[in-house]
């Protein structure tokens, strides 16, 4: 579980290197069972408009596991290992064959399942009662869970999937403590046909295709960034580069996709031979989850606009020795510099690596020429040199690598919580919290709250983070009782906010004035409640 973490510190410092040796400590000490698959349901309803459905499940399992801390496998992932078995992409895996799949990905749970469809009591046959089922299978204890099942109508499909990815989470981890409105809350604002299209656009066949419906998605929902990504993967797959840059760039920087989007960004604006974006998106990539071949493409679009991306290479290198194209890059930037000896020493770890790379070969039979031997006028610096070979780019990314490496950071940042006092850790939580709320990453926020709570329960702040979270849910009563709850404690501004959001909502202008100059008092410059105070008086209402 540490070795990607090991690597992306590797050239972290000291502070870096207490990481390492804190996800060394975790490793051993963590508890097994996050890793999961979730395949693609079957679809038993003998109606053939229903096969999206299929993989509609794994879809929005995946998003709430992840968001309830689990790890998932991908999509990518998964059909790599059909793939690999000499399985079809439309394949219903027996439970022998959904082992066997478990067991390459080295997955602790496989969920599985199917569906049906029945014609709603009293309506046409076009209205779809569907009842889903869901088995988790312990792989290491081959131990199959009592079906969980879930009913509702086709045109409240994320509904049914949020309740039945509860309950699977609640069955995983008994502890998890969010609430069940959460996850339906959590796709409440998603265009239902939108989400259809999406589907259907990633499962397409033909790319075509699968590009129009997700350009009908994103057209239908302008906010739902899973399908910004899918359609701008769908251009670069179909080498559309400069449409899958544009796309690719919709999606906003604190989304939690936006580290995939910008590496293929960075890949589409290279094969354009826009080297100046092209380096700026790896970069944003790298600076979060500095993986060696995102670091790798940074130094390659730097030293086609004729920088020197040798520290780039040698950072590559430290993260993966074992990559002989890292070496290679290294070796190219090392002759820029007129260093024969050490690109020669980097070239011969190519060789070790890959015996058989006839460019390596030519590249040190050339620098042993003397081809190079002309003298650089400032050592230490790459000079101009349109003789030598070019750097090699890294086309694809490891999706289990980046979204493992981003697990094993937060399970870092749990050890370091733990090591703190109960008081300084719900603070800690709190401030997470609300990152995460501000993010629109709302189980994620109330998972923070909670553990807040249970370090502190006098924890004023993380009450008001639930109440907030309860408000976005629309369960007014839920989020009035928590920012009271929240003021008892101690008054604060965000749960004054929150009943005077709720206020206005309920028409009550004086009592959200009120609320306004309560949270006033305590913050005069806080901007929100100056522009709800603003908002108040347009309405002709005061506040004290």
């Amino acid at each position: 579980m540490t070795t990607l973490l090991l690597a992306a510190c590797a050239w972290g410092g000291i502070a870096c290197a207490q990481d390492a040796a804190e996800a060394r400590r975790a490793a051993a000490a963590e508890p097994p069972g996050r890793l999961l698959l979730v395949l693609p349901f079957e679809n038993r309803s003998g109606d053939a408009s229903l096969d999206w459905m299929a993989e509609a499940f794994p879809n929005v399992l995946n998003r709430r596991l992840n968001e309830a801390d689990f790890l998932t496998i991908g999509r990518g992932d998964r059909g790599y290992a059909f793939d690999h078995l000499g399985l079809p992409a439309n394949f219903e895996p027996t439970r022998a064959t959904a082992i066997r799949i478990a067991q390459m990905v080295d997955a602790d749970y496989v969920i599985f399942g199917h569906y049906t469809a029945a014609a709603s009591p009293g309506t046409t046959q076009t209205a779809k009662q569907l009842t889903a089922e869901a088995e988790i299978l312990d792989v290491s204890a081959l131990r199959i869970s009592a079906p969980i099942e879930e009913h509702g109508d086709a045109d409240h499909l994320l509904e049914m999937i949020n309740r039945l990815a509860w309950q699977v989470t609640r069955q995983l981890d008994p502890k998890y403590a969010v609430e069940e409105q959460t996850f339906l809350a959590a796709d409440k604002d998603l265009h239902s046909d939108a989400f259809e299209d999406y589907i259907q656009g990633v499962v397409a066949d033909n790319p075509k295709d699968g590009i129009d419906q997700l350009k009908e998605a994103v057209k239908l929902d302008p906010n739902f960034a899973p399908a910004w990504l899918a359609l701008g993967r769908a251009y670069f797959s179909n080498q559309d580069f400069d449409q899958a840059a544009t796309t690719l760039g919709h999606l906003p920087k604190d989304d939690p996709s936006a580290l995939e989007a910008d590496f293929y960004r960075g890949l589409a604006y290279f094969y354009t031979g826009n080297y100046r974006e092209a380096e700026n998106a790896f970069a944003f990539v790298s600076t979060r989850l500095p993986l060696p071949e995102v670091v790798n493409n940074q130094g390659v679009a730097m030293s086609r606009r004729g920088e020197d991306g040798g520290a780039l290479f040698e950072q590559a290198i430290t993260a993966d020795p074992r990559d002989p194209d890292y070496h290679f890059n290294l070796a190219v930037a090392l002759a820029h510099r007129k260093d024969k000896d050490g690109a020669l020493k980097e070239l011969d770890e190519v060789l070790e690596l890959r015996p058989e790379d006839a460019e390596a070969q030519q590249f040190a039979a050339q620098l042993k020429s003397g081809d190079a031997d002309k003298p650089n006028p400032d050592p230490g610096h790459a000079i101009a040199d349109t003789q030598g070979p070019l750097e090699r780019i890294k086309r694809g990314y490891s999706e289990a690598g980046f979204r493992q490496a981003a697990f094993e950071m937060e399970q870092v940042q749990q050890m370091r919580l733990q090591s703190m006092t109960p008081a300084r850790r719900a603070v800690e939580l709190v401030k997470n919290g609300d990152e995460f709320f501000q993010r629109g990453l709302v189980l994620e926020a109330e998972r923070e709250y909670r553990e807040a709570l249970e370090a502190d329960t006098s924890s004023a702040l993380a009450h008001a983070g639930l109440a907030a979270v309860r408000e976005r849910d629309g369960d007014a009563d839920a989020a009035r009782a928590e920012a009271h709850a929240s003021i008892g404690l101690a008054p604060n501004v965000p749960a004054y906010l929150v009943l005077a959001r709720l206020d206005l909502q309920a028409n009550q202008l004086g009592a959200a004035a009120s609320d306004v100059g309560d949270a006033l008092k305590l913050d005069p410059a806080n901007a929100n409640a100056r522009g709800m105070k603003l908002a108040l008086e347009r309405r002709g209402q005061t506040t004290p």
